[in-house]
């Protein structure tokens, strides 16, 4: 067990949760036995079934955390959007439930924490991605800074921003607006994404984006998250017009989106 205290006072963990209180206490758990302190915790629940939320309340009075709930489901960015308005300090972890912080990560969050109080213009450290972010200028202790070129081809340049785990200013409906409501998951980002990009966020990259998280979606409580066939499809072809698709779209939408 790591016997080292981490304490962040000005930082709130923000998690997101729905119908995973498995998941959720197992997060709250690493979080402990790596010392990490938080000034504060807020949990965000869009609606679980009952018996979810009679595990949140037991986890509650362990791990003294604000739980901010909702009668019904009301989507990713309701659910957000709910849980940064109780955060109160002046910067925000955001995770959601089904990741996990690999043993050294507070290290790396406190390299996270002191880069963005060194650099003012600096609205997130994202720690976590599918996939490299294609236009990277290295910074130091692991990180890069995220670039758009003028000439940028590669459309994956559009996850500037990505829900996955990152460190932010508690400030950011301020530059960036509010999550869209009332559509599913990856259009929530979709469209923040957007934002982020047209208002000219500024932000870093773990360049090990792997190597400080793992999601953990078990067979009792599996990934809430859908997506169509089409996004999925690994056929050539489908490929093909997916990619010609997103170059088009995701540029288009950079332009004129509002």
């Amino acid at each position: 067990m790591n016997k080292d205290k981490y304490e962040f006072h000005d930082l709130t963990l923000l998690i997101t949760h729905y119908n995973r209180s498995s998941s959720l206490a197992r997060l709250l758990s690493t979080f402990k036995m790596q010392n990490c302190i938080f000034g504060d915790i807020v949990v965000s629940d869009d609606g679980s079934k009952p018996e979810h939320l009679s595990q949140l309340e037991k986890l509650q009075s362990e791990y003294t955390f604000q739980l901010i709930t909702t009668p019904v489901n009301k989507g990713l960015g309701n659910n957000i959007n709910k849980g940064q308005d109780a955060v109160k300090t002046p910067y925000t972890l955001y995770i959601q439930e089904d990741f996990l912080p690999v043993e050294d990560f507070a290290l790396h969050l406190q390299d996270a924490w002191d880069f963005m109080n060194e650099r003012k213009e600096l609205d997130i450290v994202r720690f976590y991605a599918y996939y490299n972010y294609p236009y990277l200028i290295p910074f130091k202790n692991g990180y890069s800074e995220m670039k758009i070129p003028a000439i940028a081809l590669n459309y994956t340049k559009i996850y500037f921003y990505s829900d996955h785990p990152h460190l932010r200013r508690s400030s950011f409906f301020e530059k960036f607006g509010r999550y869209a409501e009332g559509l599913k998951g990856d259009k929530t980002e979709y469209k923040m994404c957007i934002s982020f990009i047209q208002k000219k966020g500024k932000g870093l990259f773990y360049n090990d984006f792997k190597g400080l998280f793992d999601q953990v979606n078990s067979e009792i409580e599996p990934s809430t998250m859908t997506r169509s066939s089409w996004t999925q499809s690994k056929n050539r072809l489908v490929k093909i017009v997916r990619d010609f698709y997103r170059q088009v779209k995701y540029n288009l939408d950079l332009k004129f989106s509002k």
